[in-house]
């Protein structure tokens, strides 16, 4: 296994500029020279995004910044001690100690277990007093490579005492003429950590939680949920603490073990900065019976501090979201299926596909032989798949509000929407009401006998009720009404209200690239997918246009990178360019990302035309797509597939042509040393 620092990757007493963007690029570069990653704009991206979530200074002098990045080629671990001292958002003032750890995204699990191991030590005062009068590059070596070659450090655990060590102690007399009074019980505590990167501070926080721990005389387990693997807190410790820590940036694994317990929740980087004060609240709210608490449902009683500061509209949007994008198989694949019923079985199959799939076999074909019978058989395993499509939605938005127990009141009140034709719409709609339902079922304070019947009992029940009662009796048939009139109207939409429409749709799914402006463009239009016939074939004209506007930002990146414009472009980029001409001719409009989060100001833009004008012109031609995924290889489903290919190709190259002049002619402002951190937005 090679090694995470070699002496061409410190840089000691040497002025790095006036902020910790200087500091962060100068290590790249570092970390490039040193041939062990490709691009130092791409590191320095993924490492400024990362800085930008949250501060990577911590108390003592230190910061450490890191990222996941695919321009890393090994794991690897870079040191400054810069002079003077840059601020990293530590409570306690400047950095003199900064360490950039950066992994590859595929870095296997020993690596991340030696990153992991090295960034706790960056919380040994011994350590780090050695780092800081080291007079040398290869003396910093060293301390490193001596620090990973210990023993493994405890995994996160403060272990209790011993039961009959404990008992012999409270048991054992006094010098005096009575005996010693009982020890008090030592307070159980456990905690889980947890950051995006999961390499520095999920494992730094576990441990000075440990040590805050020690300190104040309390037994705490922690489950640290970190890049190298977690092992899972044991049910029976779990059941003997009086309250749990949740000292995270990501949402905790499996919260529903955790369900009535006392709760003290913060980000990681507090668990290191205040671990002592963490632990005192845990234990004061072990004992007060108004303490925030986590959820029936596995979720906290109030949320995280990150999201707790997320507006209405933010949680709104990850709810439907997370229903969208576990509505995307069953479609993406019914779809699929339909289309190659279609494609075996003639467009007649739709009529006649329950009759034949049903009345007929392999041994007892009907008049039009074995490719009339297959075709009825995946058209209707296709169809009963795409009528999962709303409960599949509603379940899953209502598991985004409540967890597991949302799940079956969602999927209930998505059939009864069904049932009631109330459509996407009333999927959406029954949804939120099923996950609010749940979820403020799961808040009530019940007896301890009785939690365990909450998640799979009593909250399904009341929240479906609540949910499919409403929808029922009070929501369902205005929402059928107000979806037969959206039906109709867009059946009715001919010449320039159709290139409209198509230009709309095409520019929400070239403006964020598979984000939630793209996603809501083909969620629109795989709902109505199933709706469309040889009578109607609006629907399947704007699949269309929504399949192929998707398909142009990463075949127009891939053009201007690899053809048109190659000396604009990194070498990075050109080998994304090259793979995302495979990804855009899949439908895959995440392809482009890449190019995005490196440039955003001039791809998006570029993007959104491009899209626009594919768009339009896929839907001004009338072309149909049956298929909802799949891009050029679904091109039996697709109806005038030579104009769907024409207008693909004038979309990217228009994108092409807009980006490569917005790099020519737009150009950046030269960095200087003093200037400001610049912000990268990274695609989500």
């Amino acid at each position: 296994m090679s090694s995470l620092i070699t002496p061409q990757l410190v840089t000691l007493d040497v002025d790095l500029g006036t902020d910790r963007a200087d500091v962060i690029r100068a290590l790249a570069t570092r970390v490039v020279e040193a041939g062990r990653a490709t691009d130092v704009e791409a590191l320095f991206t993924d490492a400024w995004a990362r800085e930008q979530k949250t501060d990577t200074g911590i108390p003592g002098g230190i910061a450490i910044p890191h990222c996941r990045s695919t321009a890393v080629l090994e794991p690897t671990f870079a040191m400054a001690r810069p002079n003077p001292a840059i601020d990293f958002g530590a409570p306690d003032g400047p950095a003199d100690l900064i360490f950039l750890i950066a992994a590859p995204d595929g870095a296997d699990q020993a690596h991340l277990k030696l990153l992991s191991k090295l960034a706790r030590s960056l919380i040994k005062p011994d350590f780090v007093a050695a780092l800081r009068s080291a007079p040398t590059p290869e003396d910093i070596v060293a301390l490193v490579e001596g620090a990973l070659s210990d023993e493994p450090a405890p995994t996160g655990t403060a272990q209790p005492v011993a039961p009959a060590a404990a008992a012999s102690a409270s048991s054992a007399p006094s010098s005096g003429a009575h005996a010693a009074e009982p020890a008090p019980a030592r307070p159980t505590l456990v905690a889980v950590t947890a950051c995006p990167t999961g390499i520095a501070h999920t494992y730094m926080a576990a441990d000075a939680l440990v040590a805050a721990a020690e300190r104040a005389g309390v037994n705490l387990q922690v489950e640290t949920q970190g890049s190298s693997g977690a092992k899972p807190l044991d049910p029976s410790i779990i059941a003997a603490a009086g309250a749990v820590i949740f000292a995270v940036d990501v949402d905790v694994r499996d919260k529903g073990r955790f369900a009535g317990m006392p709760l003290i929740q913060s980000p990681v980087k507090r668990g290191i900065d205040a671990p002592d004060a963490m632990i005192a609240e845990a234990v004061a709210a072990a004992t007060n019976p108004n303490a925030r608490r986590v959820g029936s449902s596995g979720q906290e009683a109030a949320a995280e501090s990150q999201e707790g500061n997320e507006h209405f509209g933010k949680k709104l949007q990850r709810w439907l979201l997370t229903g969208v994008s576990y509505m995307i198989p069953f479609v993406a694949g019914g779809g699929l299926l339909m289309a190659l019923g279609f494609l075996l079985g003639g467009y007649e199959i739709a009529n006649t596909a329950r009759d034949f799939a049903l009345n007929y076999s392999l041994f007892n074909l009907p008049e039009g032989g074995l490719g009339q019978y297959l075709g009825a058989v995946l058209f209707l395993i296709g169809n009963v798949s795409i009528n999962f499509l709303v409960p599949v939605l509603a379940g899953y938005i209502a598991y985004a509000i409540a967890d597991r127990p949302g799940i079956a009141p969602g999927f209930t009140v998505g059939a009864i929407a069904l049932l009631m034709n109330a459509g996407f719409i009333g999927g959406l709609i029954g949804g939120l009401l099923a996950g609010g339902a749940a979820y403020a079922i799961g808040r009530l304070q019940v007896p301890a006998w009785l939690r365990g019947l909450m998640p799979v009992v009593i909250i399904p029940l009341l929240a479906s009720l609540v949910a499919s009662g409403l929808m029922l009796l009070v929501l369902g048939g205005p929402i059928a009404l107000l979806m037969t009139g959206l039906s109709d109207w867009l059946s009715s939409l001919t010449g320039a209200s159709a290139v409209l429409l198509g230009l709309i749709l095409g520019v929400m799914m070239g403006a964020d690239l598979g984000g939630p402006i793209n996603k809501v463009a083909y969620a629109f239009a795989v709902a109505g997918l199933g709706a469309g016939s040889f009578d109607n074939q609006t629907p399947w004209m704007i699949m269309a246009a929504v399949m192929g506007a998707g398909m142009v930002a990463p075949l127009g990146m891939a053009l201007a990178s690899t053809v048109l414009a190659r000396k604009q472009f990194s070498a990075l980029e050109r080998n994304n360019g090259v793979s995302a001409w495979a990804l855009g001719a899949s439908f895959i409009s995440e392809g482009a990302i890449p190019f995005a989060a490196a440039d955003p100001l001039r791809v998006i833009p570029a993007s959104i035309v491009g899209s626009g004008v594919a768009g339009a012109i896929i839907m001004g031609t009338g072309v149909t797509s049956q298929a909802p995924h799949g891009g050029f290889f679904v091109f039996f489903a697709i109806g005038n597939f030579g104009m769907f290919v024409v207008a693909i190709a004038i979309g990217a190259l228009v994108t092409a042509l807009i980006v490569i002049a917005l790099k020519r002619w737009a150009v950046k402002a030269p960095r200087t040393q003093a200037s400001e951190p610049v912000s990268v937005p990274v695609a989500a």
